[in-house]
């Protein structure tokens, strides 16, 4: 497997627009991304991603070949829940089905996990992405349950999942 996370790079910007530039992408993903999504959004996109505090995001190019195929991005929570952080990711449709995104959660969990003091990562996908749930089942988390009409997504009332992986105690 050749899939590598790494920090985002400001060339990266064609790839991420070519990559967000689909409706099958942004139909399973949070609302807030534009259509079309140009390199502008890209640019300012990564520049937030690298200016972040790194304790609070983590957030990573997915690469094949350094070549932009993705994004994955862990972010911590506050309050009670400041040792929790929520993830999420997403690959460019022409790499679907090549195991890249397991690869990327595994890789992202694993560096989050040796360099913070979070202890649970969580992903709520849509209930209808079964690759999603797939990949995150693979990649060690645990379904802990079905948040039922959860979400409106393009005017659909959506179910989501409750993935997490908790770091081990010992």
């Amino acid at each position: 497997m050749d899939c590598v996370i790494r920090e985002w790079r400001t060339d990266d910007k064609a790839g991420l627009a070519g990559i967000l530039n689909n409706k099958n992408i942004l139909n399973n993903l949070r609302d807030g991304l534009p259509y079309p999504y140009t390199e502008k959004d890209a640019k300012e996109y990564i520049k937030s991603m690298l200016s972040a505090d790194k304790s609070k995001t983590f957030a990573f190019a997915i690469t094949v070949r350094d070549k932009v195929i993705g994004s994955i991005g862990i972010f911590r929570w506050g309050n009670i829940h400041y040792r929790t952080a929520e993830m999420g990711y997403y690959i460019g449709e022409p790499y679907w089905g090549n195991g890249y995104a397991t690869s990327a959660v595994r890789q992202a969990c694993k560096y989050v996990v040796e360099n913070s003091d979070i202890i649970r990562i969580f992903a709520e996908p849509f209930a209808r992405n079964v690759s999603s749930c797939r990949v995150l089942e693979k990649a060690g988390f645990r379904y802990e349950g079905t948040l039922y009409s959860n979400a409106v997504k393009n005017g659909e009332i959506l179910d989501m999942k409750m993935y997490a992986l908790i770091k081990d105690k010992n």
